[in-house]
Formats: C-alpha cells, structure tokens, sequence
C-alpha cells in the first residue's frame, strides 16, 4: 500500500487557538463550522470504505477542541490525526503534494543512514520531521494503529540549513535515492524563498511551520 506524503505552511498560533483556548475569535468560530463540515465529510468518507476506528473523527475533533485525547478506542490515534489534520489544513495554505512511497518510514530511514554517512547531522534527517508529529505544546496524539495518517512538522526557520545540507550531501548518496533528496531540497528550498519574501513584504504574515501529512 503506497503512502502519500502533502504539506503546508500555517502559523501554530492559528492552528492552537482551536485546542482548548481561553476563546475563539468571531472569524475562528465561523472557521470551525467548516472544520465540523470537513470532520463530518472524512467521516462519511471511511463509513463508505467500511472503516471503523471506533472513534468518530467529529468526536475526536470535540475532544482536541476540550484538550482531550483520551478515548480508549483501539484506532482512537486514527481519529485524532485526522481531526487534527483537518484543523492544520483549515488554517494553512494550500496542500501541495511531496511524494508518494510505498513504504516511507523505510525509505527515508535507509535515506538518513545514508545521508548520515554524508556528514548530514542527526538532527537534520527526514524521519526527524516528516514522522515529528505535532509541534511542541500541542496535544499529546496516541500513535495511528498501523502508523497512517501521520502528521509531521519543520519550523520554516530550519528549512534552508536544512536543504543547503541535504544539497552538499546528493552527490555523495547512492543513485538509487538521488531523486528523492532532490524533491526534498526543491521543496525546502521554494518554501524558505516564500517565507522569506513574506516576511518582507507582506506586514500580516505570521506562518512559521511546515506541517506535513501522511495518509
């Protein structure tokens, strides 16, 4: 089964006001009836795959909104990702695609021992952000049953040291994972460069965070 890897940049801030805050503003309570929508959507999306998580991914998102992650379903850790996915995708930019692996945790492992060997530090490798789950000061998220969906976070300030090393590092790796790294650097690299220009240029830009999605 083949995994699909999306991101977006949203600024954290926007995306904690919804769980357990001291109170949403009048734009975050009209912004949540659409999370509900989306929540109630994936929901009878699984209902028509016949997937039961055991935990409805409506409830799950009314248990992050009260800073609760504590249903004692088997698959809970299913929902919760996915409530909180759809929280992250209501407040960021537009998801763009990374890649698709058939086995990604064992892909971007073997991809880490090699850039590792290629004098990458440990703190910069793949597996580090793209499986980090949520930032800190969010809500502890049980583990997915069978590890999907996932999120992933890399705070756009680490993006450029972290292409300009993955970039020092592609001619050093195996052929066989060139390509790869190199959608990583495109990507770090065109996300830095928008953040940078943002930053500039326009005075309500407040995004900080790469968040990652792996369904």
């Amino acid at each position: 089964m083949s995994h699909n890897i999306a991101y977006s940049t949203a600024d954290q801030a926007d995306v904690l006001a919804y769980l357990g805050g001291a109170g949403l503003t009048a734009d975050q309570r009209r912004r949540l009836a659409g999370i509900r929508a989306y929540a109630d959507a994936r929901q009878a999306d699984l209902d028509r795959q016949g997937v039961d998580w055991g935990l409805p991914v409506g409830e799950a998102l009314d248990h992050l909104l009260a800073q609760r992650t504590d249903s004692p379903a088997e698959c809970a850790g299913n929902a919760y990702h996915a409530a909180l996915q759809i929280i992250i995708d209501r407040n960021a930019s537009d998801p763009s695609h990374l890649a698709t692996w058939s086995k990604p945790a064992t892909f971007l492992g073997l991809l880490g021992e090699e850039l590792r060997r290629a004098g990458v530090p440990s703190a910069l490798l793949p597996m580090g952000f793209l499986f980090a789950g949520p930032p800190r000061g969010f809500p502890h998220l049980p583990a997915s049953l069978d590890g999907y969906p996932a999120i992933g976070h890399l705070p756009l300030a680490e993006a450029k040291p972290t292409a300009d090393a993955y970039r020092a590092a592609l001619p050093l790796v195996p052929e066989e994972f060139r390509h790869d790294l190199g959608l990583l650097v495109k990507m770090l690299d065109f996300e830095h460069e928008e953040w940078e220009y943002a930053r500039r240029n326009l005075d309500w830009y407040t995004q900080d965070t790469l968040f990652f999605s792996l369904v």
